[in-house]
């Protein structure tokens, strides 16, 4: 059987179609943002959280289960949908970063994780993350890696799909955090390690690992507000 290789799809049809097997497929980048992550966030049950771009609802489980005041938002409502199954039904609302329901110093803390990408511009997206949040944590590919050639992909069927996107270079980001009235606050740069090679090896792509290792996997940025 034929495989077809890579065929581009924009930010809906393939969500659409990933949604399915999001939460089952082995997801390396995921991981590892996670594994580092966690430790930054800082929630309790007293910070209300904004977790944007939210999928499946993987922050917002998180910060939920830490007592956290959280909600999700996501322009997928297949997305969505998922994680409504999880119980997190009340917690989840269909918006896009460009335009937030939510008022001026709603939360403590923005979370949006691998989506900036998909924007044409960031600058709209951290207008609405500085206006509702006091601070704002930001992940994407690292420039590093997109220059490697990485790109975000999932398998649907005998579909092996591409997420179409853009790269914005990390000057365009610091200078939109600026626009918006934001500081930066800390950075990471993490790679893969032995904890993420497990998944490389179900992913059908262990002769991988070692290589990408020596890339910079996840750019991971905060930003506060004065």
């Amino acid at each position: 059987m034929t495989v077809l290789r890579h065929p581009v799809l924009d930010q809906a049809a393939a969500y659409r179609l990933w949604s399915a097997t999001y939460d089952a497929d082995p997801n390396p980048l995921l991981a590892l943002e996670q594994r580092v992550l966690r430790e930054r966030l800082a929630v309790t049950s007293a910070t209300r959280v904004l977790d944007l771009a939210t999928g499946t609802g993987r922050w917002l489980e998180y910060a939920l289960a830490l007592g956290a005041r959280a909600f999700g938002v996501d322009l997928s409502p297949q997305m969505l949908a998922v994680a409504a199954r999880k119980g997190m039904g009340g917690r989840l609302i269909h918006a896009t970063l460009s335009a937030l329901p939510f008022p001026n110093d709603f939360a403590d803390l923005a979370i949006c994780s691998f989506a900036l990408g998909y924007l044409p511009s960031p600058e709209p997206a951290f207008r609405e993350m500085a206006r509702t949040s006091h601070r704002v944590i930001v992940s994407d590919l690292h420039p590093e890696a997109v220059q490697a050639g990485w790109v975000l992909s999932f398998r649907a069927g005998d579909l092996k799909c591409r997420v179409s996107s853009h790269h914005h270079p990390r000057p365009l980001l610091y200078h939109c955090a600026k626009a918006a009235g934001l500081r930066p606050a800390w950075q990471l740069e993490p790679r893969f390690g032995e904890p993420e090679r497990a998944l490389f090896m179900q992913a059908g792509k262990g002769r991988a690992f070692e290589a990408a290792q020596q890339i910079p996997a996840v750019l991971i940025s905060c930003w506060t507000r004065p």
